[in-house]
């Protein structure tokens, strides 16, 4: 066996498991880490912060599937990592997360930027509460094993990310140890659904009249896209996509009628509402999905009965009753229940059908609502930006966004055509996300065009990724949409409160940041700024085509009602004013 350092057990191990990428920053707590990659095939991405690496990965994860490692330094550097951590593991994304530790033989002495007052090298208790597991090595001997399992955990069943907390002395010290083949700890199956159960919840789809298929986030994760497919049209069932799950089906598909909840279509809501049955697959259920809960908005379970399909068994019936739950991998079950329906019925037509011919006409006057948005008037609102991204950008390609409005309006209006071109964070709603996640798309999906679509305050929030991007010549195009605040928030204390109570929430005027200098600065030799929407496909176009990164800014109404989303459900806001 070889003599190996810990990093240098790291960097072999990456190697075994086809890691393409290292993200992170170097400090003290991992120089001994990091020196192991000068002779490895792994590559140093250097974001410049630690929330853009985990961001980077989670945008890499998302459009490949597969995951990156992260790694920083002791103390702030490994703090700074919490919220991407946080933000894939809502949204159940791999990664594996290095952090530094302190020497073995200190712990608990309070050295630099050890957490100790609560128990010695107490890091580890942070990230609890947002990774699947944490695993704190105290001897490198351990390392080949811990990292094994590391990756087994964050890849299989519902994946999401690890933390590996290595101390310093642990990445420096060497041993004879073996690199373990990872196939060897992988499951070589999926789990499928119990045969009853499937019988059982095929039947209810044979006998629906109204069927809606609620495909999640655990359908893209699963891979599942044909076989979601493949039972819609067998059953002519519409399909009605959570946002995790945007691209699983053709936007331009006949059976697609946008989303349900809150800033849901107004066909997803119609249908899903007044379902008979509900296949919920992958799917958390989640208040702005179900507009808080509300019967009757969203969906109205009962009546309407629920076949919920999770491969986590913590997630079945945890907001709706279900009549049958199936436990097992979404791609496999909805296979087995599109043979068990296939055996049962034949393929519904659309001949004299009548609640196909209602899909169709509620979908259609939803893209009408849509598209009478699309005036030129200036300024420009945020839907109509999107429209000129949509006409300049190819049909394959990526589109990512944070939280905030241009999310809360690319997800129901920006059409997407493929698996996996719509990066956007999710349960944790993170503003500043896209910046960085793009970059991480880009490096995954090197051949398809990839733009961010941001509000100037996210943008702000994680800007300075703009020169990872730029130091490793990724093609990643940013559209920031400048409405000049937090908008989002703003408009909700205008509900509440009204416009004399409007607070924090409004850039002043005399700090209007210059987004084109700003992209300058960076060394980005594309950046415009757009006023006039009949100007801005052609700008984005060429900034797609620009070889290299591109900015794009255009300027957009700061006072649209609604956050300029169109609202078609509710959203469960507590009402915080004192009972009288």
């Amino acid at each position: 066996m070889p003599t190996l350092t810990g990093g240098e057990i790291v960097a072999k191990y990456l190697e075994k498991e086809g890691v393409e990428y290292l993200v992170g920053i170097p400090g003290h707590g991992s120089t001994n880490l990091l020196d192991a990659f000068n002779d490895s095939d792994v590559e140093v991405i250097q974001p410049r912060h630690e929330q853009g690496a985990t961001h980077l990965a989670d945008g890499y994860a998302r459009a490949s599937g597969d995951p990156l490692a992260v790694f920083t330094s002791i103390g702030p550097g490994a703090t700074n990592t919490v919220t991407g951590a946080a933000t894939a593991y809502v949204d159940s994304i791999p990664m594996v997360i290095f952090t530094g530790a302190p020497q073995t033989h200190e712990y608990g002495q309070g050295i630099l930027q050890e957490l100790d007052r609560q128990k010695p090298g107490d890091f580890p208790s942070v990230m609890e509460p947002v990774t699947k597991r944490s695993f704190v090595v105290r001897d490198v001997e351990q390392l080949p094993r811990t990292l094994r399992r590391a990756f087994q955990v964050a890849v299989t069943g519902r994946p999401g990310p690890v933390h590996v907390d290595i101390p310093m002395d642990v990445q420096g010290s060497a041993a004879d140890v073996e690199i373990p083949d990872p196939e060897e700890t992988r499951t070589h199956s999926r789990p499928g659904g119990d045969p009853e159960s499937i019988e059982e919840a095929a039947n209810l789809l044979a006998d629906a009249d109204r069927p809606v298929i609620v495909p999640g986030g655990g359908c893209m994760l699963g891979e599942a896209w044909d076989e979601v497919q493949a039972l819609a049209e067998h059953l002519k069932a519409p399909v009605i996509p959570t946002f995790q799950a945007k691209g699983i089906i053709p936007e331009d598909h006949e059976l697609f009628v946008g989303y349900a909840g809150w800033i849901g279509s107004s066909a997803g809501n119609e249908l899903a509402s007044n379902a008979d049955v509900v296949l919920g697959i992958g799917c958390r259920f989640s208040d702005l999905h179900t507009s808080s809960f509300e019967q009757g908005v969203s969906f109205e379970i009962p009546p309407s009965k629920l076949i919920h399909v999770d491969i986590d068994n913590t997630e079945i019936g945890k907001n709706y009753p279900v009549e049958v739950g199936i436990l097992g991998d979404a791609k496999v079950v909805t296979d087995q229940l599109h043979d068990a329906v296939f055996e049962r019925v034949d393929e519904v037509s659309t001949e004299d059908n009548e609640y196909y011919d209602e899909i169709q006409r509620l979908w259609a006057d939803w893209q009408e609502q849509v598209e009478q948005r699309h005036t030129d008037d200036v300024p420009m609102s945020i839907a109509r930006a999107l429209a000129s991204l949509r006409e300049a950008l190819p049909r394959e390609g990526m589109i990512v966004s944070s939280a905030g409005q241009p999310q809360e309006i690319t997800n129901p209006e920006f059409p997407v055509y493929d698996p996996r071109t719509n990066i956007s964070c999710g349960g944790f709603s993170t503003m500043g996300f896209g910046v960085s996640a793009a970059i991480g798309a880009k490096l995954a999906e090197p051949d398809r065009p990839v733009v961010d679509i941001e509000g100037d305050g996210s943008f702000l929030m994680c800007n300075q990724e703009v020169a990872c991007a730029v130091e490793h010549d990724i093609d990643v195009t940013w559209v920031v949409v400048n409405n000049n605040g937090w908008k989002s928030i703003r408009n909700l204390q205008v509900d509440k409160y009204g416009w004399d109570r409007v607070l924090n929430t409004e850039f002043d005027n005399d700090s209007d940041v210059d987004f084109v200098k700003m992209a300058d600065a960076f060394s980005i030799d594309f950046a415009e700024r757009v006023v006039k929407p009949e100007n801005l496909t052609e700008t984005i176009t060429d900034a797609i085509e620009h070889d290299g990164p591109a900015f794009v800014e255009a300027v957009v109404e700061p006072d649209s009602a609604d956050s300029g989303a169109i609202i078609t459900g509710e959203w469960d806001l507590a009402d915080l004013e004192a009972d009288d």
